[in-house]
């Protein structure tokens, strides 16, 4: 299928149209607060095996999902950790990205017993999210271990027409990926410390993060 790519911000129409291709097994590129993102329908294995065979990614990987708001962790999780929730209150939306216990009904071969969710400072990805009722893979829109992608021509370049439609929301901000920490252990682990420091971490879950 031909690459698509409506100019300019994100309208109702773009996202709406989104969201059918997403629906019905596609891909769809999109602007977040760090770099342009891959989305797929985590739910939907053949969806899931293009985006993997896209980005060239090893299977092994799982991916991160980004949701609308922090009430849609219970999409995917079943338990959310007292430190977990304070995590939420102080950098969701934004660039912290918390790993949970997969709920058990969670089926998605983008992940494993693990889910790693974010709430992006961005419209773009939140409304596609929302309007889907589902969270979106949040994976860069690139071919893994290539630079990551800040614009609608830099996902074309590298992804072509594996990709069924690109929002070009102008240049992404880029700068440092979200950080990573991974809630499913007692002390908390920063598995990759970015744009929120491990002391703003420390600080809000009042010095229990490993």
């Amino acid at each position: 299928m031909p690459i698509d790519t409506p100019r300019s911000s994100a309208g109702l129409a773009d996202i709406e149209r989104a969201v059918a291709i997403l629906r019905d097994g596609g891909l769809v590129a999109y602007p977040t607060d760090t770099v342009y993102g891959l989305a797929a329908l985590p739910t939907d294995d053949r969806a899931v095996a293009r985006l993997f065979e896209a980005k060239k990614r090893a299977l092994d990987r799982a991916v991160p999902l980004l949701i609308a708001s922090p009430a849609d962790v219970a999409l995917a999780v079943d338990e959310v950790p007292e430190i977990a929730r304070r995590l939420m209150r102080a950098f969701w939306p934004g660039a912290l990205t918390i790993v949970f216990r997969t709920a058990a009904d969670f089926r998605s071969a983008a992940v494993d017993r693990t889910v790693a969710l974010r709430v992006p400072d961005h419209p773009t990805p939140r409304e596609l999210a929302r309007l889907l009722g589902a969270p979106i893979t949040g994976t860069s829109a690139n071919v893994s271990g290539e630079p990551d992608p800040l614009t609608a021509d830099d996902v074309r370049s590298q992804l072509g027409d594996t990709v069924d439609l690109v929002i070009d929301g102008g240049r992404c901000a880029g700068g440092r990926p979200s950080t990573v920490v991974d809630c499913t252990t007692e002390p908390p682990r920063v598995l990759r410390e970015g744009a929120v420091s491990r002391e703003e971490l420390t600080r809000v879950a009042e010095g229990s993060i490993a």
